[in-house]
């Protein structure tokens, strides 16, 4: 007759249970934080604060638009109509268009140019190697202002006042070296151990670029694109000069804005305006917000 084991072992005595009584967090710990907490919402406020007000702003009735009641009253959509009004002399359409050429050609010559240059100077050695990448940061905080009279002059020699050109190349110039930093430092950052493989593989240096460093390269792209694009549609300062009423972009044109009362300014029309171009902007940078920290972040910490 067989025995189970299991049954004719005795069973221990139940321990008693302890009650675990959870440890306190440390002030110190609560009060950093509750900083953290309030320097974030400070920033939040600070920066969505404006773009709050100019959303109200574009939904109020323009008899309404000095009440200074901080949420939605008097609602309406007249203001986008006023905005793309040409009656007045107003056209916002076509100056969307024009943002969108400018800043797309921008970009793309940019990143055609910036990615090249920063894969040479984070992987290949040669002499004045360092020199390069100082001048291309000088070149970035080179102020505007000083570039408008000898621009202005130049484009007008050349005959390119009002034309597409007089404000992509300058454009260009503006976001290369940022461009090439950001890049740069990821390429510096990527294992040198895949394009040998695919150098001892055959492949020569291009297409060791263009096949195996440039899609992991990706993430940082797309980033710099985002980056290039805002920064093209936001200048002001040579587009005010250098475009003409058929090539002036969203920031001329707003500026430029005219109501039914020649001595009053629209700033209704010119609030729903400035919503219409800001909220894509914000929508995309909400929808890829991963790939641009990741693209922003990437290269910064070495394994």
């Amino acid at each position: 007759m067989s025995i189970d084991m299991d049954k004719a072992r005795p069973t221990p005595p139940a321990q008693p249970t302890k009650n675990v009584v959870p440890q306190a967090v440390p002030w110190t710990k609560r009060l950093a934080s509750a900083r953290v907490y309030l320097g974030a919402l400070i920033v939040l406020v600070w920066g969505l604060g404006p773009f709050y007000w100019m959303v109200v702003t574009a939904f109020r009735d323009p008899d309404y638009q000095f009440d200074n009641t901080p949420w939605f009253t008097h609602v309406t959509f007249e203001n986008f109509q006023n905005a793309f009004d040409t009656s007045r002399g107003n056209d916002f359409g076509k100056a969307l268009v024009n943002s969108v050429i400018i800043g797309s050609l921008t970009t793309i010559v940019a990143l055609l140019i910036g990615v090249m240059a920063a894969y040479a100077l984070a992987r290949l050695t040669f002499k004045g190697r360092y020199v390069v990448s100082g001048l291309i940061l000088s070149a970035s905080m080179f102020p505007v202002v000083v570039l408008v009279t000898p621009l202005f002059q130049l484009f007008t020699n050349l005959g390119w006042i009002g034309q597409y050109q007089a404000m992509i190349i300058p454009n260009i110039s503006f976001v290369l070296p940022m461009t090439v930093y950001i890049l740069a430092s990821f390429f510096t950052e990527l294992p040198w151990e895949l394009e040998e493989a695919a150098r001892i593989d055959g492949a020569s240096r291009f297409q060791a670029f263009r096949l195996i460093m440039l899609p992991l390269a990706a993430p940082a792209v797309f980033t710099t694109a985002i980056l290039a694009f805002i920064a093209s549609v936001n200048e002001y300062l040579l587009a005010r000069l250098l475009s003409s009423d058929k090539t002036e972009p969203v920031t001329v044109a707003v500026a430029r804005f005219s109501g039914n009362n020649p001595l009053v300014q629209p700033y209704a029309a010119i609030m729903a305006a400035g919503t219409i171009v800001t909220i894509p902007l914000v929508i995309m940078v909400l929808l890829f917000q991963r790939r641009i920290i990741s693209g922003l972040t990437a290269g910064g910490v070495k394994s």
